[in-house]
């Protein structure tokens, strides 16, 4: 099969390796024909060149497995043995490992869920990220009449911010260093703070502190500083995303007197927010069509990849179709 693989930090070639063997999957695994792929920032920190902490890298160069580094996926079941997820069926999910950028992937049974024929597999791609915010939102607890602010409109922090007005915030902040006035507003940011969330966290009156502040820049350490330094007191801070660093640092004194409570996570039933996500994308189909700013073929993942890597106007979520 072809596959991409990394030969170098933010170089992709086009390599063929074995094929998967559908007889060598194991119990609860499925295989799948990729059909196609969107970029997640927790992905563009390895195709930088960070070593990846929970697969095989002892390359001294980049890190040598074809497919890597791609999780949100789309894919034709080729063989498995889940009664839910038949041959032949469209799926959307997590790559497990993350080696979508190739001709076949497998993946956990799980961590997928099956798609009504009619949609397309751009539409599909959307279900999985949109899984993981409403997930997360739902674990917040009651977000009625709350006041919300999101660190970072990217495609996650936007989803962020039309999630919790869907499920009851009072008023959505949203704060960035790029303009996206041209989107805030239909996903539901009330309040657009077009700058540095260092300089608003410094200068945010107590009176406009947020209950719930959602950390979605992700991929330095600074940034949840700033939301627990904005808070209100006896708020949430949640610090989404996989971090990039072992240890981050953590205004305590900030904590302490002001009673916050910092949470941080993963989606566990993985199947069941995937489904609830193909749910809500059905009532709010306009969400993909705002979300998804570009398409490129799977050939062209070094661009995406490249224009992924950089925070611009107008660009969103971007898709690699086969």
């Amino acid at each position: 099969m072809w596959a991409l693989q990394m030969t170098g930090p933010g170089t992709f070639a086009r390599v063929e390796v074995a094929t998967p063997g559908p007889g060598a999957l194991a119990p609860g695994r499925v295989l799948l024909r990729v059909e196609g792929g969107a970029i997640c920032g927790s992905d563009l920190p390895f195709f930088r060149g960070l070593r990846a902490m929970s697969m095989p890298d002892d390359d001294p160069v980049a890190l040598q497995v074809p497919g890597f580094p791609l999780h949100e996926v789309v894919g034709e079941v080729v063989a498995g043995d889940d009664p839910d997820l038949p041959v032949g069926a469209r799926v959307v999910g997590w790559a497990d490992p993350m080696v979508g950028l190739a001709e076949f992937c497998e993946s956990d049974a799980h961590q997928l869920v099956a798609v009504p024929a009619e949609t397309t597999v751009s539409e599909a791609l959307t279900v999985q990220p949109l899984a993981c915010v409403l997930g997360t939102l739902r674990s917040l607890g009651d977000l009625t009449g709350l006041r919300v602010a999101v660190l970072g409109l990217g495609a996650f922090g936007l989803l962020f911010a039309h999630g919790a007005k869907t499920f009851g915030a009072r008023s959505v902040v949203g704060v960035d260093r790029v303009d996206r006035s041209d989107v805030a507003a239909c996903f539901g940011v009330d309040e657009l703070v077009h700058a540095s969330s260092d300089r608003w966290s410094a200068t945010i009156a107590d009176a406009d502190r947020a209950d719930v502040v959602i950390e979605a820049v992700g991929h330095q350490t600074a940034t949840l500083g700033h939301a627990i330094a904005a808070v209100a007191p006896g708020g949430l801070v949640f610090g989404f995303g996989v971090p990039d660093e072992a240890v981050y640092p953590v205004p305590m004194i900030d904590l302490f007197r002001k009673g916050v409570t910092l949470r941080a996570g993963v989606i566990g039933e993985r199947r069941s927010a995937l489904s609830a996500a193909l749910a809500h994308l059905r009532e709010h189909p306009w969400v993909h069509e705002h979300l998804v700013t570009h398409r490129f073929p799977m050939a062209a993942a070094q661009h995406a990849f490249e224009l992924a890597s950089v925070p611009v106007r107008g660009r969103l979520k971007i898709q690699l179709l086969v």
